[in-house]
């Protein structure tokens, strides 16, 4: 999505990724006049119908990519339709997705409590997810635990994901130390899982 004020989403996505000298194609989901956290009375611009034509141009033009990166969705329908153009665009590609519905042990309140269940049907299709502790709770039905996050409890965390069917994932929002926060990452291929915080 595009928020006008707020550093997130697409609004920060796009100069970091192009800065690595990437050519990136963006699908933009919304366009809300602020991000959704902590500000209220928020405008909210629905996107749907025209990231079904864009895609549609896409596939007419023959269109190749190496990768494709998913955020927020603003809808049950949304999800329906990236996993749609995800599907048509997978060739020989790495699909990435994060799961942005939800922090601090809630769900977004513009998001009912179906939504979850669809955003996990998006995350199975992902050869790499990276959902925080509260994602990743909503998606496995795992305790939300606010922070000191034991070892235990992080590889409770990661297997119930795998178990869901997920393959590589990058958990962030983890805090195994007050002060700090960091991301713990499990390699399918390899099996192992590797952690960074600062």
């Amino acid at each position: 999505d595009i928020s006008c004020v707020g550093r997130c989403s697409l609004t920060v996505a796009l100069p970091v990724i192009s800065s690595v000298g990437l050519e990136c194609s963006i699908l933009p989901t919304a366009i809300l006049s602020t991000h959704t956290g902590g500000f209220t009375g928020y405008t909210f611009l629905d996107f749907t119908d025209e990231m079904k034509k864009v895609s549609k141009h896409w596939l007419e033009l023959n269109r190749k990519f190496d990768a494709i990166y998913t955020g927020f969705l603003g809808s049950t329908e949304q999800v329906s339709v990236v996993c749609d153009i995800t599907n048509a665009f997978k060739d020989n590609n790495i699909i990435i997705v994060d799961p942005a519905m939800a922090d601090n042990g809630e769900l977004y309140k513009i998001f009912n409590s179906e939504f979850p269940n669809e955003m996990k049907k998006l995350c199975l299709l992902g050869d790499v997810i990276i959902p925080n502790i509260t994602e990743a709770c909503l998606l496995t039905g795992y305790t939300y635990q606010k922070d000191n996050h034991s070892d235990e409890y992080l590889m409770g965390l990661i297997n119930a994901l795998k178990n869901e069917g997920m393959k590589n994932i990058v958990l962030t929002g983890v805090s195994k130390k007050e002060g700090r926060i960091g991301a713990l990452c499990y390699n399918n291929k390899t099996k192992e899982t590797y952690y960074y915080d600062e």
